[in-house]
C-alpha cells in the first residue's frame, strides 16, 4: 500500500511563498541571520558567496527564505544559463579550447601526498595536460634523496619536487639540500599543510588557526573551527571546491608551481 503524508499544517500557519531569483554575479543581497550585505561573486551546489563593499568574503547556503533583495524575502537559487566558455584556465592562462593532452614527457613534477597533488590538478590541471607533465605524489619527503636517484633524472628528464614547510631550519629544508643535482628543482611554501596555501577568505574565515605544537595540525584546524575532526578527508573536499582560481590561493604557493612547471618544460 503506497504511504499517504498529507500535510496538516493549518493554512493560517503556513509561511506565504517567497520568489525565486538566480544568484547571478554582482546581484546585491543581503542574508537575514547575519546582515552580511554584498555582491554575488560565485553560486555552487548548495552554496552562495558574497563579497561585501570592503571586499569581504563570506559564504552562506542556499536556504528557503535566506536572503533579502530590496528589502523582501528572497530565496537564490542557481542560475540556469549556462555559463560562457572561460577564455582563461584556472591557472590564469590563456585558454585553449578544444586543445589535446601532449603525450607525457619523461619529467615529472613530485608533491609531498595526494592533497597537494589535488589542489596542483584542480588550478594547473589545464595547462600540465597541455604540457604533458604528470604530477605524481610521494607520502612525505623523508626518502626524497633515494626517490631522486631511482628516478635518475637528467637534461631530458628534469625533475621538480614542491615541498611543505620549507623553511631555513625545518626537517624539510635538511633533506632537500642533500639534493643537488642540476636537473632537479626543489621548491617549497612556508606552511605546515597545503591546506594553509588556500587563501581563507575563499572559505569565508577569517584566517587560518594557530595550532600549538604536538597537535595533529588537520585535527586541530577543525576543532577550532568547528569543522568534523574525525574525517579530514573529507573536510579537505570541501575546501577544494572552494578553489575555483589561482585568485584563490597563496602566492607563496602560486609562484612555486609556476617556477617547477618552468623548469619541467625548459628546452
Amino acid at each position: 500500500m503506497r504511504s499517504y503524508n498529507p500535510d496538516l499544517t493549518p493554512p493560517w500557519k503556513k509561511s506565504a511563498p517567497v520568489p525565486e531569483v538566480p544568484a547571478d554575479p554582482d546581484l546585491v543581497v543581503e542574508e537575514v541571520s547575519t546582515g552580511f550585505c554584498g555582491a554575488v561573486i560565485r553560486c555552487e551546489a548548495g552554496t552562495v558567496t558574497l563579497e561585501d563593499r570592503f571586499g569581504k568574503h563570506r559564504v552562506f547556503p542556499l536556504e528557503p527564505r535566506g536572503f533579502l533583495l530590496e528589502g523582501r524575502v528572497v530565496t537564490l537559487v542557481r542560475p540556469v544559463s549556462a555559463p560562457a566558455r572561460p577564455t582563461r584556465t584556472a591557472s590564469g592562462s590563456v585558454a585553449v579550447p578544444g586543445a589535446r593532452a601532449r603525450v607525457a614527457r619523461a619529467g615529472r613534477i613530485y608533491v609531498e601526498g595526494r592533497h597537494d597533488a589535488e589542489l596542483v590538478e584542480r588550478v594547473w590541471g589545464d595547462d600540465l595536460r597541455i604540457e604533458g607533465v604528470v604530477v605524481e605524489y610521494l607520502e612525505g619527503v623523508d626518502d626524497l634523496p633515494a626517490i631522486v636517484a631511482e628516478f635518475g633524472p637528467g637534461p631530458d628528464a628534469r625533475l621538480g619536487v614542491l615541498v611543505d614547510h620549507l623553511v631555513p631550519g625545518s626537517k624539510e629544508s635538511r633533506i632537500a639540500a642533500q639534493v643537488t643535482s642540476p636537473d632537479v628543482l626543489v621548491v617549497g611554501h612556508p606552511y605546515i599543510d597545503v591546506w594553509e596555501a588556500v587563501k581563507p577568505s575563499a572559505l569565508g574565515i577569517p584566517a587560518w588557526p594557530v595550532v600549538p605544537r604536538g597537535q595533529d595540525w588537520k585535527t586541530g584546524v577543525c576543532r577550532a573551527l568547528g569543522w568534523p575532526s574525525d574525517n579530514t578527508g573529507a573536510v579537505w573536499q570541501a575546501i577544494l571546491k572552494r578553489v575555483t582560481s589561482y585568485k584563490d590561493l597563496e602566492p607563496e604557493l602560486l609562484g612555486r608551481v609556476e617556477e617547477l612547471i618552468d623548469f619541467v618544460t625548459a628546452p
